[in-house]
């Protein structure tokens, strides 16, 4: 253990693995960034300030207190941390990688992982709280809060434990051939684990999602005919998008655990098939929030309080209250009338 915890604290062995798994070493490269990199920077900026935009309309408007609304702020939350953990990955990969300890190595790579992961759970806690909500007849609002909390702890606890698990010792420091060729210090055994965790994770959103899809056209047969549509598309953009982002990076992951060590020249360009990953944080606040009008007038009330506070003038047009002309808003008032039995059961457009 002493060996172990002192080899953290070691450079030396980052130009060992790195050398031991990479074609070639860039530690005598020009210490600038890329273009690519640059590019891939700007990408995560806007997923920051897109996601803190979708927090700042949350926070805001009273209206979005909902139990749906606080499961799409964290959500975004995560994505807004995916997105700055990955900057602070891409300013310190590259030369600067050899400038740190393997402790720092884990921190940033354990980072990024959590994030991107806890990004991904928020995915899956907000179709399993849309399952729960919508096949109880009736929810309590103890119940649901209860829920809500236990499911974006659930999500944070557990993420943190995946990124944390190769800083606690799952890992390859001191058995090479055991290493990975994309994440030097991490176990090929990790690698595998990571890609049936999220496997598992896309097979269950899968799952509920075409549960709700036919529950909803069961019991609500009488109105499937555009609300049924407008789910249906919902649920193919974030399944889309979840796989066309993720694809990519779980086959570049899945050749990597199987692959020889510098047998694959595919795995020494990585980097870029994570950064197309990291693309889902920012197209994640477009699938849940822009098809409500009322968060739409929200970001542009959010937007022209920020334009009027930078010329200096006063922002109390942007305080002025939302008129209820959503989907969401004519669904929610909906659930009071007797006649619809389905319409009882908690429910919004963001399934």
């Amino acid at each position: 253990m002493g060996n172990t915890f002192d080899s953290y604290f070691n450079k030396q062995k980052i130009v060992e693995h790195y050398n031991f798994t990479k074609d070639r070493l860039e530690k005598d490269d020009d210490p600038s960034l890329s273009s690519g990199s640059v590019a891939i920077i700007v990408l995560c900026c806007f997923i920051i300030l897109e996601n803190l935009l979708v927090l700042m309309s949350v926070w805001r408007n009273k209206k979005f207190h909902s139990a749906m609304f606080i499961f799409i702020g964290n959500l975004a939350f995560s994505d807004l941390l995916a997105g700055s953990a990955f900057i602070a990955n891409v300013v310190l990969s590259g030369p600067a990688t050899f400038h740190l300890t393997p402790l720092l190595w884990f921190v940033r790579e354990g980072t990024a992982f959590a994030t991107l992961a806890a990004s991904v759970f928020s995915l899956l806690a907000i179709a399993i709280e849309r399952h729960v909500a919508i096949t109880k007849v009736k929810v309590y609002s103890s119940d649901k809060n209860c829920r809500m909390v236990l499911l974006i702890g659930a999500c944070w606890v557990i993420a943190a434990a995946i990124g944390g698990l190769p800083i606690l010792g799952w890992n390859c420091i001191h058995d090479l051939h055991k290493c990975s060729t994309v994440l030097p210090f991490y176990s090929k055994h990790y690698i595998v684990f990571v890609v049936t965790i999220f496997t598992a994770i896309l097979f269950s959103i899968v799952v509920l999602y075409v549960r709700i899809y036919r529950i909803v056209r069961s019991s609500h047969a009488e109105m499937a005919g555009s609300q049924t549509i407008a789910l249906l598309r919902t649920v193919t953009f974030v399944l889309g998008a979840f796989i066309i982002c993720w694809l990519p990076a779980f086959i570049i992951l899945s050749i990597d655990a199987s692959c020889a060590i510098k047998s694959c020249p595919i795995l020494f360009q990585s980097k870029y098939f994570f950064a197309f990953a990291t693309l889902n944080s920012a197209i994640n606040p477009l699938i849940y929030t822009l098809r409500s009008k009322d968060m739409r007038k929200e970001f542009l009330r959010v937007l022209c309080c920020w334009g009027m506070m930078g010329r200096g003038k006063p922002s109390e047009r942007c305080m002025i209250p939302l008129r209820s002309s959503s989907s969401l808003e004519r669904c929610t008032q909906k659930q009071d009338n007797p006649t619809a039995p389905f319409m009882k059961k908690e429910h919004s457009t963001f399934v």
